[in-house]
């Protein structure tokens, strides 16, 4: 027994010492690089591993992962090309939903009208490939990579998320990524860019976008003040919401702080198409959630509002706010109604469109020459138009439209509590998204293409987990 434990100590001395000279000997060819490649490979093998068997860890790293990509981009301490990661774990969540499809096979959501037309919508996307107008099939190939997968995520989630305390987790990393968020927009407002930041907007097309009236737009962690502005509408409006239902006081103190930090930092972006999504997310609310609380709750807001908006102030920040509500005076919208009007022709002749990846970086990287290559789209629905034509455009519209169905619907079926509060969050936020998608293009950057298709699913699990709780409630008693 003792000469058997010594041989196999023997041998572990013997690997151990092994492998330290072959990383010794990598490190010393390679450098830096080699090192970084080895912590990489002890660290890849086993996330790849959890990801693929473990998803819901995986979504969990997905959505850290999809609020700080473009802050770790914007530094440039890693060479390699970080959406290209993110591509990587979207298919290991993929791999491993099928992988579970096998093991605990549960196909139930995808007879929900959501997931149809999910399936429409991604169905379209890939036979834009054959679209005979487009000036280039690398345009497509570099887009599709990313928003198929992103929208094929909708079925992880509808399939993941089988229980309450993981949509729990969801929220609290998710209004967590917010604050940190508020709170590095709050170190940018009064302390200014850091030098790497700088570096990212020196260029004079960004520095002209962001630089306004002698003030810089804050962009926080995320790509630009449009995605930092809109997370943090979302982020807000998920904390009202969670007010309302059946929480703790300390706890509805804590969200209420949290809303209320949100909207604050929400002016230092100065994104104008942000600034009516609250109030209108509000409306919904009200309508959906119509009860004395929300009442006095809304007549409050409403007040606030007004005063907000009709306020004399020298602020930058708020006087920007103000010219939201009056956007005939603003000559970025006029210059956007112009565009709009301008390439209409072209979308009634294109049922089609111009293939996907037109517009936008892919359409100046591979087509330069081409006429939808230099049309600024500026809207979500502009560019689904352009690129994918009427057709895509209706297809598109569809999709919200029953996402929106879906989700009213389910709000009024659902029993539990706590699950109608989700729900309703969800719509809000669908919501809120939907109609920021006409002036800016909402559903584009991360990390809010993944909590687009995230709150879509969870409208989905939060009436399958309904569903559940009602069919044991009789058993249970």
């Amino acid at each position: 027994m003792k000469s058997t434990l010594s041989d196999k100590n023997t041998a572990l001395y013997v690997v151990l010492v092994a492998g330290g000279l072959v990383l010794s000997a990598l490190i010393g060819m390679l450098g830096i690089v080699g090192a970084g490649l080895i912590g990489a490979l002890v660290a890849g093998v086993p996330l790849v591993y959890l990801v693929v068997t473990r998803p819901k860890f995986g979504i969990m790293v997905l959505i850290v992962m999809a609020f700080l990509v473009m802050w770790v981009i914007r530094m440039g301490v890693i060479s390699f090309p970080l959406g290209t990661l993110m591509d990587g774990m979207e298919a290991l969540l993929i791999l491993g939903f099928f992988i579970k499809q096998k093991q605990r096979p549960d196909w139930s959501f995808m007879k929900q009208p959501i997931s149809i037309l999910v399936l429409v919508w991604v169905t379209y996307n890939l036979v834009q490939v054959a679209n005979p107008v487009a000036e280039s099939r690398m345009a497509w190939v570099y887009t599709i990579r990313s928003v198929a997968a992103v929208m094929l995520l909708f079925f992880v989630f509808c399939y993941q998320v089988d229980k309450v305390w993981f949509i729990r987790w969801i929220l609290k990393i998710w209004l967590f990524l917010s604050f940190f968020a508020a709170l590095y927009a709050i170190k940018q407002e009064m302390f200014g860019f850091f030098q790497f930041e700088l570096n990212s907007i020196s260029d004079p097309l960004t520095t002209n976008l962001l630089f306004i009236d002698g003030h810089w737009r804050k962009f926080s962690i995320f790509s630009d003040p449009v995605a930092f502005s809109y997370n943090m509408v979302i982020g807000t409006i998920i904390c009202i919401v969670l007010i309302f239902g059946r929480l703790p006081v300390w706890k509805k103190i804590v969200l209420a702080c949290l809303a209320a930090l949100f909207m604050v930092v929400m002016l230092f972006s100065g994104t104008r198409g942000a600034y009516v999504l609250l109030p209108a997310a509000m409306v919904l609310l009200a309508v959906m959630n119509y009860n004395r609380r929300v009442l006095i709750f809304s007549v409050i807001g409403g007040v606030f509002f007004l005063l907000l908006v009709r306020l004399p102030t020298s602020n930058p920040a708020i006087v920007r706010f103000q010219s939201a509500f009056t956007p005939s005076d603003d000559a970025s919208f006029n210059v956007r109604k112009m565009n709009q009007k301008r390439i209409q022709p072209y979308i009634l002749t294109h049922p089609i469109g111009g293939g996907l990846g037109a517009t936008g970086v892919w359409g100046v990287r591979f087509a330069p020459y081409s006429f939808l290559a230099n049309f600024p789209p500026d809207s979500g629905y502009v560019r689904v138009a352009v690129e994918l034509g009427w057709v895509g455009l209706i297809i598109f519209c569809t999709l919200m439209f029953i996402i929106l169905r879906t989700g009213i619907n389910n709000y009024y079926l659902i029993r539990d509590p706590e699950l109608k509060t989700y729900t309703l969050a969800m719509v809000l936020v669908i919501f809120a998204l939907g109609i920021g998608n006409y002036p800016q293009e909402a559903l584009v950057q991360f990390p809010n293409n993944i909590l687009f298709y995230l709150s879509a699913a969870l409208i989905v699990a939060c009436k399958k987990l309904d569903d559940q709780q009602q069919l044991t409630a009789p058993i249970q008693a």
